[in-house]
């Protein structure tokens, strides 16, 4: 209770109206229970251990008073004190160093009044000469006498004790050493492995293993930098180093009368860098002779310096149970805490009535009343990184829940929401400790703990300590000291996927920033909840949709395999179609922009509604890098989610040939993977096509479909207007396409009219002259409605023949999409051709669309109506949309109509090619060149060979996209190139083949875990575009769950809405307020109300103008530049500007959090742009020089 508040009144302990008379304050209700004369203490230390010497002295009613750095003003100990001063002026002392500043620490406890000083562990609390001052100055040291630290705090000093008293020790120095030839004449005699102890101090700092003589020096200098950096002292010891012992030290107590007692042992084995991870009270097999025994020599060691107060001796157990003395550390230790659960005792509160007075036996402690019941497991959880070799993390905490409940105990420092985490101190939030009646309820009780904790903004060791909990070893109590360092599995981390303050991240900044969508032009038109629509059957009852439907033609696919499908559609009486909703339509009207969530929330519908499609198109082409470059989704995740609830239905993908999904040729291997992957999750049939009808390219891609078990459609693009004498794609062509593709075994013959250019009399024409050579041969066409004669020309497929045609639903339907799909219905309707679709079902399911197209409303082309000079243009209806994006983004939106009309001469410049992805946007980026440039076609002739062309133009000019029908244009092409390579076979064969495992291994090693075959496919087509969205992701999380319309802007203040993350685990959010800018960082602070919690982000402002004072970053990808590998403070600079240096010297040292870490120079060369000095305080990556190679 006192312990919150400094100031707290008793008016604000008790109801006003039950308080007496006489006001008193806290302390005065504190002192009603005082069981001692002393009632002033100050705590000489920082973070967690004041709180907790805090909270048994109010118990035994003291005053408390805590001391601060500067940096430490906003530390959680300072509140927890009845007073708090800070240690010094602004800039007196280093953040450490104010710590160590026993003379005004001993100022600050007589100035106001303090009669006792507890030294907490590390900092002052084994400096000897600390005791005497806080002795001489009429104090009292809560502790043992100066002259016992002096004798057992020097580990040398302590050795020779121990050996008098006839207590083994591990071979080592026979003192302390301060000249690397000591360590070397040491080892010279004893060998390798040896380990260097700093004399004066513990926790893992200044200790060095050294296992051969290269690195003996180093790590000697690295020993003494730390030990002097930590304790002010750089004298250290060397001794003979065990491999695989276990760390048993013994808690003791001593009284000012020479009693001694010890409270049992501890296991702390479990370590990293020395420093102790997990402990465990009692040992759990250490054999009863050998736990006596140490728990005597303990004893007998404590009472022949006359030990007083709280110390614990430490033994290492080898492998054979033999037992070697390491050292007495004279003051409380961190893991106390299992102590006192498995005894009852209260160390810290022994520790100051010691100091104050009394005996053991007044205080109930003699050795025959000390017994243990059950374990306690104790892990200090760390703001470090296990994955980056435990690199401290500095930040603000954004998020702090802790654990709870039976068992569990929480002693926390700097561990709440909002805590600034620096790196200059120790990395620990907060110790957990559990207790149980066995070792395994300790351990479960303790994991369970842990998946409690909720720490958001810096990472933590969480993940690893969950890792080492549930590892065989540790679940069987055999840990040895370097079982960290020996187990490498212990880091196949399951790190906490934080979902919830990454979306919070991205929702901050749309509510700062808007929109980062590309295309996006304003806030949706639509904000309500879209109406899912009912289907009933014939007799009005509801349709169940709660599962899907199981009726469709996928299961002659899955069951008897493609040929027996194509064999059932040819059969079909009627004519199938296919619905492109999913995919080209939206593509075509909406920029592809049509997220995953407002797929599937009609999926099951669909399943029942559409049961009888040919297929439904909803994967692949644009689609496919769109979903991970602008909305941020996986469309391997997508294809997955959609096929689980539409079980029924064939799906159909747009596979561009040789070219897979990208928009140019890849290797052989890299479509075989791809399609593979493609036919595992869930696609059936695959509409193979080639932007030039290249028949070598087409082969690949159809080639890769068989194999995997795909239903192959090979695919004829139709260009041009087959019914106009003048142009080159005549009947003929497109016959002699339609023989080699047969050749090729393919199973579905497609006809694709990106353009919308065939006209119903040439459909007529195609088709019915196909059919008629082809009688058994299953036909599928697709076309745009550009013109307006979309519905017409697949009436004239059909009755001409073909087997299926495709149709968007009516709300996407129409202009660059496909025709309506009730339009088509409604025109076979009486001609035998029944697609055998219920058109109330089909009307039903355009009742969602047309609410989502208004969902989508900001990336509209606002098309006008149909556009019959596509037949002269010629631009296919998908990339039409994105033309007049484009144009707009150039500036050139003005231009629009100048814009088609040179898309006819680029296409002409080109030799009047096939125009479908990515030769489409060949012919798309030189119009967009013509226009911006104010070029003519002439111009273009005359100066190709100084002009920049786009580089898509260069790549069709070198042949990359494969050969076209007729040729390349000469001298446009020779002019172009300007000597680059001229290819005139298939591109494949000219690239080497893919290394899968190559690109396996470096995902793993740039986003961490194990990159999956989808991964690498995707990776393998669009390399920087997956990069990209795995950042982002990182950074985000998984936006899918996320409701598009807010995706796409940000809700009203106080608005409330919900965001489910996975089946039972949903957000209740609320925006509550956006902060003023902040003029120094350009920044703004976000608040929303998640799940009743108030948690807030900080966000860059896009549109503030700030003064950049931030250190230049590291660029990882440029040996030359060499970066901190973590925040910290460089307390040492070994090079200069201009100096050489060769690989592997050290140029600087950095600092933090007990570690110091050497920055090594990459290769060799000379020193240029130093961007520090010593004493400057880096972040992680910070640039700190470059090594220019000779």
């Amino acid at each position: 209770m006192a312990a919150d508040q400094a100031v707290d009144k008793y008016e604000d302990v008790f109801e006003e109206e039950d308080a007496p008379k006489e006001q008193q304050t806290i302390h005065r209700i504190r002192a009603n229970s005082t069981i001692m004369q002393l009632n002033k203490i100050l705590v000489a230390n920082r973070g967690e251990i004041p709180i907790r010497i805090f909270r048994t002295a109010h118990e035994l009613s003291l005053h408390t008073i805590a001391i601060f750095s500067y940096e430490d003003r906003l530390s959680m100990h300072r509140q927890k004190a009845d007073e708090a001063y800070v240690i010094g002026k602004r800039g007196q002392y280093t953040p450490v160093g104010a710590y160590l500043a026993s003379d005004e620490i001993v100022k600050i406890a007589v100035e106001h009044g303090a009669q006792m000083i507890h030294p907490g562990y590390g900092f002052l609390s084994e400096n000897a000469e600390f005791a005497r001052k806080v002795e001489n100055a009429g104090l009292i040291f809560i502790g043992p006498s100066p002259e016992v630290i002096d004798s057992l705090g020097d580990k040398v000093s302590a050795r020779k004790l121990a050996i008098k008293a006839g207590v083994p020790v591990v071979p080592g120095t026979e003192g302390a050493v301060e000249r690397f030839e000591e360590v070397k004449e040491f080892t010279d005699k004893y060998g390798f492995p040896i380990i260097i102890k700093a004399a004066y101090g513990g926790g893992g700092r200044g200790m060095r293993v050294v296992r051969e003589q290269a690195s003996l020096q180093e790590s000697f200098e690295r020993a003494t930098s730390e030990a002097k950096s930590a304790f002010g002292n750089g004298t250290v010891f060397v001794e003979r180093f065990l491999d695989k012992p276990k760390h048993i030290e013994v808690q003791l107590l001593g009284d000012n009368h020479g009693n001694v007692v010890h409270l049992y042992e501890r296991d702390c084995s479990v370590q990293r860098r020395h420093q102790k991870v997990v402990e465990i009270a009692p040992a759990k097999d250490l054999p009863v002779e050998t736990r006596d025994a140490i728990l005597r020599d303990a004893v007998k060691l404590a009472k022949s310096v006359n030990y007083r107060n709280a110390g614990t001796a430490e033994f290492l157990v080898d492998q054979q149970n033999r037992y070697y003395f390491i050292e007495i550390n004279p003051r409380i230790q961190v893991e106390h805490t299992i102590t006192e659960e498995i005894t009852g005792i209260d160390i810290v509160a022994a520790q100051i009535q010691i100091a104050a007075g009394a005996t053991l036996e007044q205080l109930g402690l003699t050795q025959d009343r000390i017994s243990t019941r059950g374990f306690a497991i104790q892990c200090r959880i760390t703001t470090e990184d296990p994955s980056k070799n435990f690199q401290p993390d500095t930040g603000k905490i954004e998020v702090y829940r802790s654990a709870g409940g039976n068992g569990v105990r929480l002693d926390g420092g700097n561990g709440f929401a909002g805590a600034v985490i620096t790196p200059h101190y120790d990395s620990m939030l907060v110790k957990c400790t559990c207790h149980g009646s066995t070792y395994e309820i300790a351990r479960r009780k303790i994991l369970r703990a842990l998946v409690e904790f909720r720490i958001r903004g810096v990472k933590t060791n969480i993940p690893f300590l969950a890792s080492l909990l549930t590892h065989p070893t540790f679940i069987d109590g055999n840990c040895w000291t370097t079982f960290i360092d020996d187990t490498p599995s212990l880091f196949d981390l399951v790190g906490s996927q934080n979902r919830a303050q990454k979306l919070l991240a991205y929702l901050g900044d749309v509510a700062v920033n808007g929109s980062s969508i590309k295309g996006q032009i304003g806030e949706p038109k639509f904000r309500g909840d879209i109406i899912i629509p009912q289907l009933t059957d014939d007799s009005g009852h509801k349709i169940d949709v709660t599962s899907p439907s199981t009726k469709g033609w996928r299961s002659i696919i899955t069951e008897q395999g493609p040929k027996a499908f194509a064999k059932a559609v040819r059969n079909y009486k009627g004519c199938l179609l296919m619905d492109t909703t999913w995919r080209d339509a939206h593509q075509s009207l909406l920029a592809t922009r049509v997220r995953t969530v407002d797929l599937l929330n009609i999926a099951k519908e669909t399943s029942h509604a559409l049961s009888n499609l040919y297929a439904l198109e909803c994967w692949g082409g644009a689609t496919f890098d769109v979903a991970m470059r602008f909305l941020y989704e996986d469309p391997w995740d997508r294809l997955r989610k959609m096929r689980k609830l539409i079980p029924n239905i064939p799906f159909q993908m747009l596979l561009r040939g040789a070219n897979g999904v990208a928009y140019a040729s890849l290797p052989d291997n890299a479509i075989y993977h791809f399609v593979e992957q493609a036919k595992k999750n869930g696609v059936d049939i695959f509409r193979v096509f080639d932007a030039l009808n290249d028949i070598n390219q087409l082969e690949v891609g159809i080639k890769a479909v068989q194999k995997a078990g795909g239903v192959a459609e090979g695919t004829v693009c139709y260009s041009g207007d087959m019914l106009n004498p003048k142009k080159k794609y005549n009947l003929e062509y497109y016959l002699s396409l339609v023989d080699k593709l047969v050749a090729l075994d393919i199973d579905v013959l497609g006809i694709k009219d990106m353009a919308g250019v065939l006209k119903p009399h040439a459909a007529t024409i195609l088709i019915g002259t196909i059919r008629k050579k082809y009688p058994d041969l299953p036909i599928h066409v697709h076309t745009h409605d550009s013109a307006g004669t979309g519905v017409a020309s697949m009436v004239a497929c059909a009755m001409a023949g073909a087997d299926a045609v495709d149709a968007a639903t009516d709300s996407l339907s129409g202009m660059t999409s496909q025709p309506s799909i009730n339009a088509i219905i409604a025109s076979l309707d009486g001609t035998g051709l029944d697609p055998g679709l219920n058109v109330h079902h089909v009307r039903a399911l355009d009742t969602y669309w047309s609410q989502l197209r208004l969902l989508y409303s900001p990336f509209e082309a606002h098309l006008a109506g149909p556009d019959p000079e596509v037949y002269e243009h010629e631009i296919p209806g998908g990339q039409l949309t994105n033309m007049m994006f484009q144009a707009s983004q150039l500036g050139l939106g003005s231009q629009w109509l100048e814009t088609k009309k040179a898309y006819e001469h680029a296409n002409d410049l080109l030799g009047d090619i096939v125009k479908v992805t990515p030769t489409s946007k060949v012919v798309g980026d030189l119009a967009q060149f013509m226009v911006s440039n104010k070029l003519t076609p002439e111009d273009v002739l005359e100066r190709a060979g100084e002009l920049d062309f786009p580089g898509s133009v260069l790549e069709f000019l070198e042949g990359m996209m494969g050969q076209p029908y007729g040729g390349f244009p000469e001298p446009l092409r020779t002019k172009a190139l300007r000597g680059r390579r001229k290819l005139d076979s298939r591109p494949g064969l000219h690239l080497d083949p893919v290394d899968f495992k190559k690109i396996k291994n470096e995902l793993s090693r740039k986003f961490e875990g194990n990159p999956t075959e989808c991964d690498i496919a995707s990776y393998v087509m669009y390399p920087k575009v997956f990069e990209d969205y795995k950042k982002f992701v990182v950074k985000y999380g998984d936006l899918s769950v996320l409701p598009t319309k807010y995706f796409l802007s940000k809700p009203e203040i106080g608005e409330e809405f919900h965001v489910e993350l996975e089946k039972g685990k949903v957000l209740i959010l609320k925006l509550l307020a956006v902060g003023p800018l902040s003029e120094n960082t350009g920044q703004r602070e976000v608040f929303y109300e998640m799940n009743g919690e108030v948690r807030q982000v900080t966000v860059d402002d896009k549109q503030a103008s700030v003064e950049n004072v931030s250190r230049p970053k590291a660029d990882p990808t440029d040996s030359s530049q060499v970066g901190a590998p973590m925040a910290g403070v460089l307390v040492e600079l070994r090079v200069r500007d201009g100096g050489e240096v060769k690989k592997g010297d050290p140029l600087a040292v950095l600092s933090a959090m007990k570690m110091e870490m050497v920055i090594s120079a990459p290769h060799n060369g000379k020193v240029s742009s130093l961007m520090v000095r010593e004493g400057d305080s880096v972040d992680g990556s910070d640039l700190v020089c470059r090594i220019t190679k000779h």
